[in-house]
């Protein structure tokens, strides 16, 4: 009777050694999570670069200076609340800001410049939910694949075009119409859609990578100073800001 109890006692002694080992090596999943992305973009930005092309075209063309570049490329940062309300669905929740630039000096003559300088801003707010798939085990690793998507809100977006003159004499103020600053804003809604894995680690860290499409353009823009509608100087129609475009998101992902 004593050699049964032993083995009984030495096999829950060794299960008890062994359980918090196991418990280690498996992914956790967290219920709630935090996850804070880097997204490098497409941006088809649209009126925004028409002003653009008109500026080149009757500005720095007939002088021969390089032409600014257009709007095509920018980083979203984007910060989100990932909530799984069953083993299959999350829901999201998220903030984040996208920002595009150009800067040009000219120098047309000695101790003359002319800076311009272009720029747009968005602060996207979004809801949305994420279906995730069966799976994928390997030791303490777990993979699954999601397809969501949701609603933006396009907030405190912003359009901006400077042309600064330093040491202009009365001509080149007279060619250029001197010093000055256009600001537009407007705010608009959205949607995105969004495909990609969710790689869980043996720690309260995951990672997201993803293909993330969003559509969003800001119509109606409006200057910041007059409240007067801004008209795009090509097509002559109210003016708008197209920040939507396909983007490669990568997230790291804290447990909370």
């Amino acid at each position: 009777m004593s050699r049964p109890r032993s083995a009984v006692l030495a096999a829950l002694a060794t299960a008890i050694l062994l359980v918090p080992s196991l418990a280690f090596s498996a992914a956790e999943v967290h219920r709630l999570n935090l996850a804070l992305s880097g997204v490098p973009t497409q941006v088809r930005a649209g009126d925004f670069n028409d002003g653009i092309t008109f500026y080149n075209n009757t500005v720095l063309d007939p002088r021969g200076y390089e032409p600014i570049a257009k709007a095509g490329f920018s980083w979203l940062f984007d910060s989100e609340l990932r909530y799984f309300l069953n083993r299959n669905l999350a829901v999201t929740v998220g903030v984040g800001q996208i920002r595009g630039k150009s800067v040009k000096e000219y120098l047309p003559a000695l101790a003359q410049a002319i800076n311009v300088r272009t720029e747009f801003v968005s602060v996207p707010v979004h809801v949305g939910a994420a279906w995730y798939l069966q799976p994928y085990n390997q030791g303490d690793f777990q993979a699954r694949m999601f397809f969501g998507g949701g609603l933006v809100q396009y907030t405190h977006s912003r359009t901006q075009f400077s042309q600064q003159l330093a040491g202009a004499d009365s001509t080149l103020n007279a060619q250029l119409g001197g010093s000055y600053k256009v600001s537009s804003t407007a705010d608009a809604p959205g949607y995105y859609a969004e495909g990609g894995v969710h790689m869980f680690f043996a720690s309260r860290y995951s990672v997201v990578l993803s293909a993330l499409y969003r559509s969003g353009v800001v119509t109606n823009l409006i200057d910041e100073r007059t409240g007067a509608p801004v008209i795009n100087p090509i097509t002559h129609q109210p003016a708008s800001l197209d920040v939507g475009g396909l983007g490669l998101r990568m997230a790291a992902v804290i447990g909370l």
